[in-house]
Order: C-alpha cells, then structure tokens, then sequence
C-alpha cells in the first residue's frame, strides 16, 4: 500500500482517480462468508502464492455457520480459486509504479491489492475440510490474518484453462 493519501498518486508515474470508488454510493451488495487465516500480516505478506508456498506456514478458512452446507462436495486435493476482500488496499490508484516493473501499468494488468474493488483471487489447493465447524485448510495464502473470504469455487481445468492460441 502506497504511504500517499487518497487522490494523490504515491511513486512517480502512478495515478490517481479523481474520486475514491469505497465512496460512491455502493451498487452491489456483498457478504463475507467467513476469514482468512495465515502468519501474515502488515510488513511480512508474500507478494503472491508462490512466495507463501516457499515460506511456509498454517493457512485456512473459517466459514461462518450460515455458509457450511455450501462446503458439501468440497474433498481434499481438490483446487479451488477463493475471492477475497483486500480493503486496507488504497482503491483510487488506477495506475500503479511497482517495484518489480520496469514501468508503471494499469491496474487491470497487475494483481496489486490497490484497486477500484479490492477483489483478491487466488487459486490453492484444499488439504483438509471439515465442515461441521466450518474449517478448510489450504496449501498456501497470500492474504492478512483475518482477510474477508468472499467466495469458493472449485478450479475447473475443463472450464479455467484458456485455449491455445492459434
């Protein structure tokens, strides 16, 4: 997250909206179904899933009662792709610098956490479900201890690998 306020862009060649988007009256309405939980917090995240497969670590979800049934089917080995709420991210950059770039870019070539919608995804693998107490444990995560869970869906290879291109 970038040390600059809203509306003012943090490192050179980023921008910012003229606006914050969590501002404007909302026009959908979402329900955290559950949290995130993992070592990581401010200061010490991985950058994406690969560095926390490497580092390590106890990751799961607790899914709050209303949405256990919802786990039926789910087995461990099984990928799943989880949407989560990254809303300590700033959300009116639309540019960003980032450090691993040569050059600034939009934020919808990045999966930086700063964005209109701070809708994380990621793809784990399940290692263990229980659904009685609403308990899933994953391979990885790259979010903050805490971080709202707002979906599971399963990663279908017949459906979520693009085709070749001709």
């Amino acid at each position: 997250m970038s040390d600059a306020s809203p509306g003012k862009p943090g490192r050179p060649g980023e921008v910012a909206l003229s606006f914050d988007p969590a501002r404007i009256a909302d026009d959908a309405r979402l329900r955290f179904i559950g949290r995130l939980r993992s070592p990581w917090s401010r200061g010490n995240c991985p950058k994406n899933l690969r560095e926390a497969r490497e580092a390590g670590g106890e990751f799961r979800a607790e899914v709050d009662p209303p949405f256990r049934p919802g786990l039926l089917g789910l087995v461990p080995g099984m990928p799943l792709i989880l949407l989560y709420w990254t809303g300590l991210a700033r959300r009116d950059l639309i540019v960003l610098n980032p450090s691993h770039r040569a050059e600034p870019a939009g934020v919808f070539a990045l999966r930086a956490p700063s964005r209109p919608n701070p809708v994380a995804m990621g793809v784990v693998r399940l290692l263990a479900v229980d659904r009685t107490q609403g308990l899933l444990e994953f391979d990885a995560l790259d979010a903050f201890d805490g971080t709202p869970l707002l979906d599971i869906k399963p990663w279908l290879p017949s459906v979520d690998v693009p085709p070749a291109q001709d």
